[in-house]
């Protein structure tokens, strides 16, 4: 990506985090453009990264690739407005919930689109982005938009574009299930004495560190569980509690209706 120019429509903090990410790992700022209807959102960048400010047809006209990080409320009204007939970028939608076939017929029928599902994580670094391309992105613009997103986690292609409400059920939504499970389980840990920042501390680098172990070791979750799982131990008595109160039951629920959640958003961005 140090070749590249690469335009954002929409300043936010997802454009922002892409921005710094690609910077961090050696794109030049002077081929990277933004675009927004907040101008201080765009001075902002520029001050602190050097991106350059612009219009959202003179990107469009002129870059490689073409970010379209706007809320999926406007994003019709934005494509829409766009002439990409000089040019052929890649682009690349962040916004949840609208599908390919809207952005092709708001952009043209064979502009190269690739859907891209990232989290707030992210924002920090640690991103978890799932991608799906149409038939129009050729293996080089599919390297690209990989590379963009890696700027910022990680990023895995699916094999169909209804697999991306998968992702929005587990990685898209997902950041919120951990912080629901680490604001109980600092509060359970007040209950049994300890102070409240003790009990943050103490959750926050757990998950961190549970994480971590997981990421790094050639066990599976379910080893990795066994081996710090001791027979007639603490952590056997929790796991029993968390089991006989259908915990996998309540998760398998959880996301199958965030699964359902995203379907109908689409049909909904689809109807407009």
């Amino acid at each position: 990506m140090e070749t590249e120019t690469i335009g954002f429509i929409g300043a936010g903090n997802m454009a922002s985090s892409l921005i710094r990410g690609l910077i961090a790992k050696g794109a030049n700022p002077n081929s990277l453009f933004a675009a927004d209807t907040d101008s201080d959102k765009l001075r902002q960048l520029n001050q602190d990264c050097g991106v350059q400010i612009s219009s959202n047809q003179a990107i469009a006209e002129s870059v490689d690739v073409l970010v379209l990080a706007v809320k999926p409320q406007v994003m019709k009204s934005v494509c829409v407005e766009l002439d990409l007939a000089g040019n052929s970028p890649l682009v690349v939608s962040v916004a949840a919930g609208i599908p390919i076939a809207n952005l092709a017929s708001w952009l043209g029928d064979s502009v190269a689109i690739t859907r891209c599902m990232p989290n707030t994580p992210a924002l920090v670094g640690r991103g978890a982005s799932g991608l799906f391309a149409n038939v129009h992105v050729s293996a080089t613009q599919k390297d690209l938009a990989q590379s963009l997103m890696e700027a910022v986690g990680i990023a895995v292609w699916v094999d169909s574009e209804q697999a991306i409400d998968a992702v929005t059920a587990l990685s898209g939504s997902g950041p919120a299930y951990y912080f629901l499970f680490l604001e109980a389980m600092q509060a359970a840990a007040k209950e049994l004495g300890l102070s409240e920042s003790v009990a943050e501390q103490l959750s926050l680098q757990t998950a961190l560190g549970a994480a971590e172990l997981a990421v790094n070791s050639d066990d599976d979750v379910a080893e990795l569980k066994r081996k710090v799982t001791s027979p007639g131990g603490t952590t056997e008595q929790a796991l029993q509690v968390f089991e006989s109160g259908g915990l996998r039951e309540l998760v398998r629920e959880a996301l199958a209706a965030a699964d359902k959640r995203s379907q109908e958003l689409a049909k909904e961005f689809g109807e407009e």
